[in-house]
């Protein structure tokens, strides 16, 4: 493979893979916090329908993109609400959220658009558009540096940029800030936290609210950034497939980063080589290569991370003592 193609195949790994980021990010504030959300697949989707409809509508990206946070909010507040304040199973709420977001939102396209769901197609400022960084066009055809520079860290729009900077900014909130170590000491011992006079529910819920602003900034970028309007559910597993980095990161933000780029490379050589000829084998069947991230996801998490343990206080109600 030449520079060229490299550089391709690792463009694309960074675009499939900022959503995966994001939505680990909003899985990772949750659950340092005890809050296990299974219900990513769900926010991201309904972010995704919301941005749609409303950029096709106002024909500004910006609004769909607050539209889609809107919505990821109002199903993380649903999931906060059950978990939270009425202690219900963690595990169940989040499977809730899925199945409504994924029959709400074609339910709702097909009502308000009738073409079996989906949005109509998006453009012009409907859609975040590509940014040239400095110096892009002139270093272009400069050997090497050129192509990393002008295709690789050039050329992307504005959520990707936004998802990679939140990989320090999320390190820095939640080690290096009182909110970041209190955010992760109510996952590990909520009892602690709540003898030093501090609000365990108080604390969960802008875990909570910080997972939905993330999830639908998520949605928004598969629908107006990536995709040009929603499609009946286009998130296609990514929110489990966060899940999976999550775990694979072992909760830490560095490494989250690394899981997902791993997943949106796999992902991103699967689709180049569809359709491709394999010495003894022949032509590469397209099924073949559409599972191979999902397979070695499974592969990566069975046989090579290790004990992955996850905030002790994760996925149980917390009952203030009296």
């Amino acid at each position: 493979m030449d520079l060229t193609a490299a550089v391709l195949v690792l463009d694309s790994a960074v675009r499939l893979a900022t959503p995966l980021l994001l939505a680990c990010l909003a899985g990772l504030y949750s659950e340092r916090s005890g809050i296990f959300d299974i219900g990513l697949e769900g926010k991201m989707l309904a972010g995704a329908f919301a941005a749609g409809a409303v950029a096709y509508w106002t024909g500004s990206a910006w609004l769909g993109l607050l539209a889609a946070i809107g919505a990821a909010i109002a199903l993380a507040l649903v999931h906060g609400f059950a978990s939270i304040t009425q202690r219900g199973n963690q595990i169940v709420s989040g499977v809730a959220i899925n199945f409504l977001a994924a029959g709400l939102t074609a339910l709702l396209g097909q009502a308000w658009f009738s073409q079996g769901g989906r949005t109509p197609q998006l453009s012009g400022d409907a859609r975040f558009s590509s940014l040239t960084l400095p110096g892009a066009e002139a270093l272009r055809d400069v050997p090497v540096l050129g192509p990393i520079y002008y295709e690789l860290i050039s050329g992307h729009n504005l959520i990707v940029y936004i998802a990679f900077l939140m990989v320090p900014l999320t390190w820095w909130v939640l080690f290096q800030t009182r909110f970041g170590l209190r955010l992760r000491a109510v996952g590990e011992n909520p009892a602690a936290v709540d003898t030093a006079g501090i609000s365990v529910p108080f604390l969960r819920y802008r875990a909570v609210l910080i997972c939905g602003v993330l999830t639908g900034v998520a949605g928004a970028y598969l629908a107006i950034a990536q995709s040009a309007g929603f499609i009946v559910n286009m998130t296609a597993g990514k929110g489990f497939i966060a899940l999976a980095a999550l775990i694979f990161a072992k909760w830490r933000p560095w490494p989250a980063m690394g899981a997902c780029l791993l997943f949106g490379f796999l992902d991103a050589v699967a689709i180049r080589l569809q359709g491709a000829y394999v010495p003894f084998i022949g032509e590469v069947p397209v099924q073949f290569m559409q599972a191979l991230p999902y397979v070695l996801t499974v592969v990566l998490l069975a046989g090579f991370i290790g004990r992955a343990v996850p905030p002790k206080a994760g996925g149980v109600p917390y009952v203030k003592e009296r």
